[in-house]
């Protein structure tokens, strides 16, 4: 369960240092041990995500998984537009919600992650939801893996609280191959709800 490959264009995005692949979910909750979130949230499709800070400001369309098994992206002729990973949690439920989006396309440049690898903790990031609801997550890690070793049992753990995986492709182009080396993931947890 990796995000797949595109063309690349002649920018470079920032990156954060490739690490090995953990073998379980990194420490990166904002909660103390055995504290309760603050608030969880129903099931409802995320509509809208925005990261001030990074000037990101996209549209969400639902995404699934390509026969490979790994997560469908958008296509690449809407380079500005997010996916969310329809077949796990939305954004505010229990568990690790994911929202993948292109980091570059060599039609269109710079597409909506582009900036994603240099988030740093502490960032905040608004997921507006179909309810009105919007669910705000603070970032508290960001990593870069090795596409041939993701580590989706990881990246994907049941965290028991809220909580959100940005992902997009990173690391260098294999032109060979036609896809990036790596996945930058970006780690985040609710920290509050606006309605």
């Amino acid at each position: 369960m990796m995000v797949g490959g595109l063309s690349p264009w002649a920018g470079t995005a920032p990156q954060p240092a490739a690490v090995a692949a953990p073998d379980r979910l990194p420490p990166v909750p904002r909660l103390a041990q055995g504290q309760t979130p603050p608030i969880t949230l129903e099931r409802a499709r995320p509509t809208r995500i925005d990261i001030a800070d990074l000037g990101v400001h996209a549209d969400i369309t639902d995404v699934g998984l390509e026969p490979d098994g790994t997560i469908e992206v958008p296509d690449l002729s809407s380079p500005d537009l997010t996916g969310w990973f329809e077949l796990g949690p939305s954004p505010g439920e229990v568990g690790p919600a994911a929202i993948v989006g292109h980091v570059d396309s060599r039609r269109s440049g710079a597409a909506v992650f582009y900036p994603l690898g240099g988030i740093t903790a502490g960032t905040r990031i608004e997921v507006t939801r179909a309810d009105g609801a919007v669910a705000v997550f603070t970032v508290d890690l960001v990593e870069s893996y090795d596409k041939d070793d993701f580590p989706y049992d990881a990246v994907f753990a049941d965290t028991g609280y809220p909580s959100l995986r940005l992902i997009t492709c990173g690391g260098s182009f294999d032109r060979l191959r036609g896809s990036y080396t790596h996945n930058v993931v970006v780690y985040a947890t609710l920290s509050t709800v606006q309605r």
